[in-house]
């Protein structure tokens, strides 16, 4: 078994998967200073008893690094994933900052880019098993995406360099996240791509329309469920035509992933449960899906 987790914090992304091996995996940060203690609280928890706990970088805006500072601080991150850029800030913060010195660093930073391999990550050896992570994009030899990293460097937004990460527990869910990806960008490298299959995918820039999906590849994810990130109800892209769940009015939502099955938990925002609390709490799941 293993658990995704998405935490309700407003206008931003965080998550953490507590995988079935020896491994934790946090993808961004997005910690007010109300939240951030509780949060920490919970990671501490979750990933107590795994050897190797990794962070996941999307890409450098605030909604997805706000208090990576802070978790750096409580929680030193000793394995920084990241695709490889030059990202910069015209009134860069502590955090922004931060990032860069993790990003920068060659014992800590590891960059992602399609079909990367690490061990554990997607390798298993005689020490520990994968964590079943891989990535299907960026192809790093690409104008279209070379463009977007360059632009990133000048100080524009850097959405368009998010990875994207695939997530598959072995006989169950395949989840999918795609950072805060446009939907021009995404036009222009369909052809480019290979598109996967997935259970679950975590709608781009919070299920902005700006960050709709294209029908395309819609098409060979066949999701069973799209969950829509938190923004402003007037932005949003409801996927008409797929299951959803909105985290604007489901709260924390977290998956409970088996072989064959996997069990959807939600929580409204009041407070910030353990996944086990959460459970415990409802024990009857919102939704349940069984595998592709």
């Amino acid at each position: 078994m293993s658990i995704v987790k998405s935490f309700s914090v407003g206008e931003g992304d965080m998550f953490y998967i507590k995988h079935g091996t020896d491994s934790f995996t946090i993808i961004d940060c997005c910690m007010s200073d109300q939240e951030r203690r509780e949060i920490i609280k919970e990671l501490k928890a979750e990933s107590k008893g795994k050897n190797v706990t990794r962070f996941i970088s999307t890409h450098p805006d605030d909604d997805h690094i706000l208090g990576l500072a802070y978790l750096n601080e409580k929680m030193p991150i000793r394995n920084f994933y990241c695709v490889k850029n030059e990202a910069t800030k015209s009134d860069p913060t502590d955090d922004f900052d931060e990032y860069c010195a993790l990003r920068d660093d060659a014992g800590k930073a590891f960059y992602l880019f399609q079909g990367c391999s690490r061990a554990w990550l997607n390798e298993t050896d005689e020490q520990r098993g994968g964590a079943g992570i891989r990535i299907l994009w960026p192809v790093t030899s690409g104008e279209d995406y070379k463009d977007e990293l360059k632009k990133a460097k000048e100080g524009s937004s850097p959405n368009n360099i998010s990875p994207i990460i695939q997530y598959s527990l072995k006989d169950g869910a395949t989840v999918l996240w795609m950072g805060d990806m446009e939907t021009n960008f995404m036009e222009k490298i369909k052809g480019k791509i290979t598109m996967a299959p997935a259970d679950v995918v975590f709608a781009p820039h919070h299920g902005r329309d700006s960050g709709k999906i294209p029908e395309d590849w819609l098409k060979i994810m066949k999701p069973k469920v799209v969950i829509i990130g938190e923004a402003p109800s007037k932005d949003l892209n409801y996927y008409a035509g797929y299951n959803t769940i909105t985290q604007n009015s489901a709260g924390h939502i977290a998956l409970e992933c088996d072989p064959g099955q996997t069990h959807i938990y939600v929580l409204p925002r009041k407070v910030i449960p353990s996944i086990f609390w959460i459970i415990r709490r409802c024990p009857t799941p919102m939704a349940s899906i069984s595998a592709l």
